[in-house]
């Protein structure tokens, strides 16, 4: 190995284990605050994957080269997927099986359609989000937003170590499957040509599958983690943006001390800083409207079809067990999404709060006041992390789903009585 792979292959790992490196060291260094915001972390890990299809990584051949290769494996594995469904089909359990998984690597390559179109946006993005998050805060309110900014990347570090905690419980479960389900031959039911499957007649091209199915689940389970870590946290950096604000308003009376000129000229740069919030987030609703809506169906889909198959698979302990864990990470998946635009949304109003905390009818011109007024007003709508035309992403709305969910459950169940 040349010195140049060597420090390209230590690159990669340093960017994979980056934002766990990271953690650490601000866990242990109290007055600390994080390099980099979580997105542009997990940009990295992506890169590091060697799946990030922006225009700098189409300009490289070998990423390139790598792309198509695992690409071709994740659809080899759906192909043989389907092809293995055809033989359950009459028998609910094993069929229901089967589309769990044929829906997930739907979803994996939706998501990877999706990166492929929009990472040179996501970039910008990312980019925007990580020059607002190197601003210098001046005033009172400084150290507040250090610890503040410090505490959230923590949290979140935490929320992902939590989550792929389930990811690699999941990979572990589903990789032993063929060792405690008698009639399961490998981690996924599939079918191949000429029986190649098949343990008793093709011993080798059995191991092979086998082999290429865990390679190929771990690479793309760890990938969509990282993608879906990454989505959540632009929309998480927006969540920290306002609250940086918010910070900033309520300690703008004691950082200007009745000085006019520079109360007016602190109130435009905080009113600029919000419309670019805005923009931001509305850039963003745009770019993740498709993805969103793909996302609530397929989570509807997951979470109606698991539910279904535990009560199907009731006298079969084992399977119910699988389709209980599928169930709960689709459950996690979909209370993520809806807990973090929960907090976005609740964020964004207390925006208006503060802008209201930090006006005095005492100080400053009639300008001033038309500012202020002008502020509130603006805050005063919500932001949201929206997929038009379905309900904007929150608890409120997750429990409808779920809802909806068990009345589909309800009427699946009686028919199998």
């Amino acid at each position: 190995m040349t010195e140049l792979q060597s420090k390209r292959k230590n690159a990669n790992w340093d960017r994979l284990f980056g934002p766990f490196l990271e953690s650490w060291a601000v866990f242990k260094a109290p007055q600390t605050k994080s390099r980099h915001i979580i997105a542009y972390w997990t940009r990295e890990q992506l890169k590091a994957l060697g799946f990030f299809r922006n225009s700098e990584a189409r300009r490289l051949p070998r990423v390139v080269a790598w792309q198509y290769f695992v690409l071709i494996q994740l659809l080899t594995s759906m192909a043989s997927l389907v092809y293995g469904a055809r033989e359950h089909i009459g028998d609910t359990v094993n069929l229901g099986r089967d589309l769990v998984f044929i829906i997930t690597t739907i979803f994996i390559c939706f998501r990877l359609v999706f990166y492929a179109q929009y990472a040179d946006e996501i970039d910008v993005i990312i980019d925007a989000l990580e020059d607002i998050y190197h601003w210098s805060v001046k005033g009172p309110g400084w150290k507040e937003v250090q610890e503040n900014k410090r505490l959230r990347f923590l949290l979140f570090m935490a929320v992902v170590i939590s989550w792929f905690t389930c990811l690699i419980i999941f990979m572990l479960i589903k990789l032993s499957t063929p060792f405690w389900i008698e009639s399961q031959i490998l981690p996924f039911h599939v079918a191949w040509p000429f029986q190649l499957h098949d343990p008793a007649q093709h011993p080798i091209a059995h191991v092979i599958i086998f082999v290429s199915q865990s390679i190929t689940m771990l690479y793309f389970l760890i990938w969509l983690g990282v993608v879906e870590n990454m989505g959540v946290s632009i929309f998480y950096e927006l969540t920290s943006a306002l609250r940086v604000l918010c910070i900033e308003l309520r300690n703008l009376q004691e950082l200007c001390l009745g000085d006019e000129e520079m109360l007016f000229r602190e109130l435009c740069r905080m009113t600029n800083f919000h419309q670019q919030i805005i923009l931001l987030t509305d850039r963003c609703n745009q770019i993740f409207n498709g993805a969103f809506i793909m996302q609530m169906l397929i989570n509807f889909l997951l979470v109606s079809l698991s539910l279904f198959e535990v009560l199907a698979a009731k006298r079969d302990p084992q399977v119910a067990a699988e389709y209980m864990v599928i169930l709960l990470m689709t459950l996690g998946h979909l209370s993520f999404w809806s807990k973090f635009g929960d907090m976005f949304s609740e964020e964004s109003k207390q925006v208006a709060l503060a802008v209201y905390e930090a006006y005095d009818p005492n100080v400053g011109s009639k300008t001033i006041h038309r500012q202020f007024c002008f502020f509130i007003q603006r805050a005063q709508k919500p932001l949201i992390m929206r997929a038009a035309p379905f309900p904007p992403f929150n608890l409120e709305n997750n429990m409808f789903i779920l809802k909806q969910c068990y009345s589909i459950l309800t009427i699946l169940a009686n028919t199998l009585e």
